[in-house]
């Protein structure tokens, strides 16, 4: 749904800039809270590639999986993710 709403173009153009783009560094400098969540379906963004490699990198991150959720869990899977999203900023 969102590549319609951007246009193949657009989309394309997204999805190139960030597989190119190295965010180690970037990440390495995080000194807040993060959670990080992921699903272990997601056939966009490897959940090996990124979500565990993400959450390695920000030191004292949380990662939350999402057994079976796809990249676009932020709408598969809302309701998990709103209470997971409170809980972890309640704590």
């Amino acid at each position: 749904m969102q590549g319609m709403m951007a246009g193949h173009k657009n989309a394309y153009d997204c999805i190139k800039a960030f597989s190119e783009t190295d965010f180690t560094e970037d990440l390495k400098k995080f000194d807040i809270p993060t959670l990080v969540v992921h699903g272990d379906a997601d056939q966009v963004v490897p959940f090996e590639a990124a979500g565990i490699a993400s959450a390695k990198l920000v030191k004292g991150s949380q990662l939350k999986v999402y057994p079976g959720a796809p990249h676009g869990l932020t709408d598969t899977h809302k309701d998990q993710l709103n209470a997971d999203l409170l809980a972890f900023l309640k704590g």
